[in-house]
Parts: C-alpha cells; sequence; structure tokens
C-alpha cells in the first residue's frame, strides 16, 4: 500500500500525462493501487473496432499505420502503432494511463520582465488575445512575417498565468523551441518553464508555462488552459492529423482556448474566419511598421544545365558579387540539399566566403549563427531556414523558384527574411526562374496585398478614424 507522500509524487508524475506504462515510471502494483482508488484511468493504447484499430496516443485509425510483431509482454504476435513508434511502442496489449485524482493547485505569480513597447497593430493583437483568454473562445493572429507575433503572447500569458491557468505555446520544429526559450525566460524571469522536444532533459515535465513541439503533446491529456500553435500552416502540423488530434486531446475539455499564430494561414482557416467560424486579428505591419518587401522574378534559363557544366547563371552571380561589394549577406535558397551542395561548391571555386546548410546537418545552428557574426558573405540553404531567422541587413535569393517545394506559402516566408531589422527594413527579394509558377503569383500577390491593408489602415488613421 502507497503512503500519501508516494502517491503525492506519483500524481507530480502522472498529473496531466497519458503515458505508456514504461513511461510512468512506476511499479505496476503501485499503478493497480491508483486505479483500484480511482486516481488513474487504464485504457488501451490500442483500440480494436469492427472496422479495424485506433491509436488512442496519436488518433490514426487508417490499415497502414498498424503492423504485427512478437511482444515480449503478451508472448504473441501483437499489433502495434507505427505511425507514433518514434515516442515508444504502444501496443494492442498495452496501456495508457492518465491521472483522474484530485488536481494539482498551481500558483504562479507571473511578472512579465520584458520592458518592450508594443506597435499599435501588436497592441491590438495582445489585447484580443486576453479577451480570447477571457471569453474562451480560439483565435488566429494573422500576423506578416517580422510584426512581432512572440512579443504579442507576452501579455496574454501574464493574464493567462496569474489566472491560475497553465499555458502551452507548441512549434512544428525544435528549432523555434530553442529560440523561444531565451525569449521566454528573458520575459518571464520569475515563471517555472519546461521545454520538450525529442531527447530534451525535461521529458514528461509539466509547469505552468510549457514550450513544446507538437510531437510531444502525444503525451499530454486535458493538460492546457491556454494552448498557442505557433506556425500552424508549417509542415509537419499542416498536413499531419496526428499533431491536430494531439493539439486537441492535449486542451482542457471544454475550457481550453487555442491561440493560433501565422503569417500564411491555409485556405481551409481562412475560409473558417471569412465564415465566421474562427475569430481573427490582422496585423498588417510589421513592428517597425514599414511594408513588406515585393518579390522581383528574374528568367535565368536552363540554370540546372549550368550546374552541370559547374556554373551558374551570370544574372545570379552579378546579384551575389554586387551585394557582396556593399557589404551585404546572401541567403540563397535552393530546391534540394543536392543542389545545396552543388551550389556551395561552385561558389567556393569562384573565391566566394560561403557555407551550405540543410536540415539534415548536425552543426546547422553554429553555421547560422556563425552566418550572423559575418563569418560569411553567402549562406546557400534549403527551405529550412524559410521561418524563424532574423538576420539584419540580409538579402534573398530563390534559385530555381519554380521548384514545386516552394509553394506560395514558402515564398511568402523566404520574402519574410528581408528587411525586419528597424535599421535595414528594405531589401532585395530576387525569385530566379526557369519560369513563372502559380505559387510565385499568388505570393508576391498575397505580400502586395499584404501591404495594401497595411498603407489603408495607416492612412485611415492619419486621417483620425478608428
Amino acid at each position: 500500500m502507497l503512503n500519501m507522500h508516494k502517491a503525492m509524487e506519483l500524481m507530480r508524475q502522472l498529473h496531466s500525462r497519458h503515458l505508456l506504462t514504461v513511461e510512468t515510471k512506476c511499479p505496476q502494483s503501485n499503478l493497480d493501487w491508483l486505479e483500484e482508488k480511482g486516481l488513474v484511468n487504464r485504457s488501451p493504447a490500442i483500440e480494436r473496432k469492427a472496422n479495424g484499430f485506433t491509436c488512442c496516443r496519436c488518433g490514426v485509425s487508417h490499415k497502414r499505420y498498424f503492423a504485427h510483431s512478437p511482444c515480449e509482454v503478451c508472448q504473441k504476435d501483437c499489433v502495434y502503432c507505427r505511425s507514433c513508434i518514434m515516442m515508444g511502442k504502444a501496443a494492442e496489449c498495452g496501456f495508457l494511463y492518465e491521472w483522474t485524482g484530485p488536481q494539482m493547485v498551481e500558483t504562479c505569480r507571473a511578472e512579465l520582465t520584458w520592458q518592450g513597447e508594443l506597435s499599435k497593430g501588436q497592441k491590438r493583437a495582445s489585447e484580443r488575445m486576453i479577451e480570447a483568454i477571457k471569453n474562451k473562445f480560439d483565435l488566429l493572429v494573422w500576423a506578416v512575417c517580422g510584426a512581432g507575433k512572440t512579443e504579442v503572447l507576452f501579455h496574454g500569458i501574464e493574464y493567462a498565468l496569474n489566472q491560475g491557468m497553465r499555458v502551452c505555446i507548441a512549434t512544428p520544429r525544435t528549432d523555434v523551441v530553442l529560440e523561444l526559450e531565451p525569449r521566454l525566460r528573458k520575459a518571464f524571469q520569475e515563471v517555472t518553464i519546461t521545454v520538450l522536444y525529442g531527447g530534451s532533459s525535461q521529458r514528461f515535465q509539466i509547469t505552468p508555462l510549457v514550450i513544446t513541439t507538437t510531437h510531444q503533446l502525444m503525451r499530454y491529456k486535458n493538460a492546457f488552459d491556454v494552448l498557442i500553435v505557433d506556425e500552424v500552416d508549417a509542415f509537419p502540423y499542416s498536413m499531419d492529423e496526428r499533431l491536430q488530434f494531439a493539439v486537441l486531446k492535449a486542451m482542457r475539455k471544454n475550457r481550453g482556448v487555442r491561440i493560433y499564430l501565422s503569417a500564411t494561414p491555409s485556405k481551409k482557416m481562412t475560409r473558417e474566419v471569412s465564415r465566421g467560424k474562427l475569430e481573427a486579428i490582422k496585423i498588417p505591419l510589421r513592428f517597425h511598421e514599414q511594408p513588406l518587401p515585393v518579390p522581383t522574378f528574374h528568367w535565368i534559363g536552363h540554370w540546372k544545365k549550368k550546374l552541370k557544366k559547374n556554373q551558374l547563371p551570370p544574372k545570379v552571380m552579378n546579384w551575389m558579387h554586387r551585394h557582396i561589394a556593399n557589404k551585404r549577406r546572401i541567403l540563397l535558397f535552393v530546391p534540394s540539399i543536392a543542389t545545396m551542395k552543388k551550389v556551395t561548391k561552385i561558389l567556393r571555386e569562384q573565391s566566394l566566403n560561403v557555407e551550405g546548410v540543410s536540415a539534415d546537418d548536425p552543426d546547422r545552428k553554429q553555421k547560422v549563427q556563425h552566418f550572423r557574426d559575418y563569418v560569411y558573405d553567402v549562406l546557400v540553404t534549403t527551405t529550412i531556414l524559410e521561418r524563424g531567422v532574423t538576420i539584419p541587413n540580409v538579402q534573398v535569393g530563390v534559385l530555381g523558384s519554380e521548384s514545386t517545394i516552394f509553394t506560395e506559402s514558402a515564398l511568402v516566408q523566404i520574402s519574410g527574411r528581408v528587411g525586419r531589422h528597424p535599421d535595414y527594413c528594405t531589401g532585395d527579394v530576387f525569385l530566379f526562374h526557369f519560369g513563372l509558377t502559380r505559387s510565385m503569383k499568388q505570393a508576391k500577390k498575397h505580400i502586395a496585398k499584404m501591404n495594401d491593408t497595411a498603407a489603408k489602415e495607416f492612412s485611415e488613421k492619419q486621417c483620425g478614424f478608428n
């Protein structure tokens, strides 16, 4: 039998989580005692239904996600979920545990230690976020690249924490989690913050404020009062129903609030806004109140043939040399890792100070920092750097912008790397192509439309309209 101290320790381990038996790190006898006392609920990890199986951790039900394998636990050929196997094996003979006993009462006095000032657009969005939290409705913060979305969150997070709510910021990519962590710690210096991603030392922990990848939400249930989903349009979240299921599961039942952040919301989401099914607040101007750089198109012929001859099109080379001569750094986006390696090699042979980076590069974080520190003049990159990177006075080129990987959303985000700093609020976004695509045209139209909206709002304010 467990004493009260041990029961409280187990409550802290299991509270708001949805964990496999092995993840609880509790002896089975302890789990059985807790279940007998009505303090935990045990449910099947894989649910068998008339038409197949459903994984109760990640929510998938399509038969392609399930397979059989010899099981050490039940000593049989057991069904398991291949979809979320990277988070531990959810098998038909296994269980998920969640705490159903007394709820932990968390007191958190949050004092915002950030001393910055919000622009008018940021302030409107910040106030609308607090209103959404107070009145329990979901909200889309539709803000242009460089609008300062993170700062918009600060007052809403402060309000929620001081109301005893638990807040989570979830984002699809580990890189963004690591970038958000120091900013949130600086803004809320007295608040305990948990940071979760694959390989994180804080696995399974929970505190009043959590920053996590969306994948880690699969381990939580009924956990958060306010769940902020950053880059809601980004891969993999936008394409992965498991992650969308995880967000819904991790929210408090009937009283959780979702705050979505995006510069390029999906067509589905914008339809929901236009039909009144989702509240939205727009920030069409960057925090320094200058317009977004609009991309220009430059035809360069069959650039892939040039690469095979160890050459780059003259237009691309001339553009780079011009900016390097003026002490400006260049982000050159390319459609694939193979192209990145080839282009980097060619530029080195041309005696340019250049480095290449991609998602599978273990040194990518260090390389980006070196680029910030002026170690390189040119950084050749795949779409890994289309989001979450701020580098003053950077110019952007896209080689092969006709490639299918450069969607409208990707090109808008790539364009958003330019002009983010108030001292360098203009710059080049050159799309070098071998044929115009609909995505290129739509990206340019999207940016121009946001600039028009911002110009109209600014004009109305100048004339005294509210």
